[in-house]
């Protein structure tokens, strides 16, 4: 008796805690002061002028580029929001606070000081350590800053996880930026320097897509349906007025570091400016098709019918012959698991590529994922893990997507047939399935997709699962001189790191990862 009494005392304490951090820390009851919609396309600025002649010769197309290389992906940012001459729009999960983040939010800071409207939304997760510096873009006249699903306990912020867990467990994982409406960048790249590939340490192998054509307009009214949703927050709503005016410091200071000076030159040698200048930008023509989450899903008022995660099984299930998924995080739950080994059943030709245990960021995701492993290697689904190159420099590429020095995979693309690709946010796991709001493009290019297929094609990046006769999995590592190494246990791995990862497999913690 004395124990349930105990227990149930305790079990009043934590409520009466929630309940008074409720009280003490609520939402405001207006989240934002007004409804601001996109700009009208800006085509008399030198961007918006170089892409009508572009569109001019290829009309009802959309135009893209695959943006691989890191240092190409920051540099393409940089030159669009110097270019900008109206608007820049920009929505992303994290900013963070280093060198590439400083230098790109102080192009928006110098875009808005020179007259371009500038709106800023970023998820309340990922920019640990900005708030002064977004209080202070957020205070120029031409730029406004919004926060998506905003911690209203600011220090310490996960503390609000225990009075909030329900909302706070809904994030924003969209990333995109559209300049004077008549370009945009959409992919899996948040903002920050592991995610630009340069200088040393740990970097990831990611994609994004720049595109320009009817598409940008779709990607605006998306932008304007997440910047007035009911999650959205004005950002003086949380964040004290700045103190100083500190950016453009930092950010000079960013610029002339060691890795920053890299940063710089990768602006100067990319191509985008010349092409800009010249009126003459290449890109790949085909009919592309905005697939993202409406912002209600942020509050769980999304009925699952109209989730991204269903028109994504309906492209895998349309494939015929092929389908190539490459996800950072795979964790394809029982439907997902049912829809490719049927394909792999059926005949059709299912590679998958993702983290090894090695190369993940995530263990907890990493666990779940091999509980799926045994099936798909069963139906005949490949399995490609990523080896962890911190000790290689690469240079290979999904059309020069996948690119760089890295040890870990970040991209989230997905081919059909050698005929379609999709190009996002969206990873193969519950938490973009169910939780967070995701975006991407759906490319309708055989060039592109089969660049995609040649590349999982290559052996030395990543190993080969197996099962062998008796069942036992086996890692099978293929160098570029064609010698084959094989492993009876996740590779480079310690069997304290396996032991931990069989225990976390077992925990009931897959919806929410």
């Amino acid at each position: 008796m004395r124990l349930i009494r105990n227990c149930l005392i305790v079990a009043a304490v934590i409520a009466l805690a929630v309940i008074g951090l409720r009280w003490a820390f609520p939402l405001p009851q207006k989240n934002i002061s007004e409804v601001v919609t996109k700009q009208a396309a800006d085509w008399s600025g030198p961007l918006g002028a170089t892409i009508k002649n572009a569109l001019d010769r290829n009309p009802g197309l959309d135009g893209v580029r695959p943006l691989g290389n890191g240092r190409a992906a920051f540099a393409a940012r940089a030159i669009l929001a110097k270019e900008a001459t109206t608007s820049i729009d920009a929505q992303y999960y994290i900013w963070q606070d280093d060198v590439t983040g400083l230098m790109l939010l102080d192009e928006l800071r110098a875009a808005a000081e020179r007259g371009v409207r500038v709106r800023l939304l970023v998820d309340d997760n990922g920019i640990s350590g900005l708030d002064e510096l977004l209080a202070e873009l957020n205070a120029l006249p031409y730029a406004q800053v919004r926060i998506f699903n905003p911690f209203t306990l600011r220090n310490p912020k996960l503390l609000s996880y225990a009075f909030d867990f329900g909302r706070l467990n809904r994030r924003m994982h969209n990333k995109s930026m559209t300049v004077d409406g008549v370009a945009t960048i959409v992919g899996g790249r948040n903002i920050g320097d592991i995610y630009f590939d340069y200088g040393a340490g740990t970097h990831y192998l990611d994609v994004d897509a720049i595109a320009i054509g009817p598409i940008v307009d779709e990607v605006s009214q998306s932008f304007d349906a997440y910047w007035n949703s009911a999650s959205s927050y004005d950002a003086d709503l949380f964040l004290a007025p700045p103190i100083e005016q500190s950016l453009k410091a930092r950010a000079e200071a960013a610029r002339q570091s060691a890795v920053g000076a890299g940063y710089q030159k990768a602006i100067r040698d990319n191509e985008l400016t010349d092409r800009i200048a010249a009126r003459d930008l290449k890109f790949d023509w085909s009919d592309v098709t905005l697939f993202v989450d409406d912002p209600a899903k942020g509050l769980g008022q999304v009925q699952r019918e109209d989730l991204i995660v269903e028109q994504l099984i309906a492209f895998a299930e349309d494939s015929k012959s092929s389908l190539d998924l490459v996800s950072a995080y795979f964790i394809p739950g029982a439907r997902g698991a049912e829809v490719l080994e049927g394909l792999a059943k059926s005949g059709v030709k299912v590679r998958v590529l993702t983290n090894s245990l090695d190369a993940t960021d995530v263990m907890p995701v990493h666990a779940a994922y091999m509980r799926y492993r045994d099936g798909l290697l069963n139906s005949g689904v490949e399995l490609l893990e990523l080896r962890a190159l911190r000790q290689e420099h690469s240079e290979r590429s999904l059309p020069e997507m996948l690119a760089g020095s890295a040890s870990g995979l970040h991209a989230k693309v997905f081919g059909s047939d050698g005929e379609r690709i999709f190009i996002g946010s969206y990873n193969l796991d519950p938490r973009s399935a169910r939780l967070n709001t995701e975006m991407g493009l759906l490319i309708e290019s055989p060039a592109i997709a089969a660049s995609l297929a040649s590349q999982l094609s290559k052996p030395e990046f990543s190993y080969r699962v197996e099962l062998d006769d008796e069942g036992q999995m086996l890692w099978l590592q293929e160098d570029k001189d064609g010698s084959v190494t094989v492993h009876f246990a996740d590779p480079e791995t310690s069997g304290f790191l396996r032991a931990l990862t069989a225990v976390v497999r077992w925990l009931p913690v897959e919806w929410m990862l």
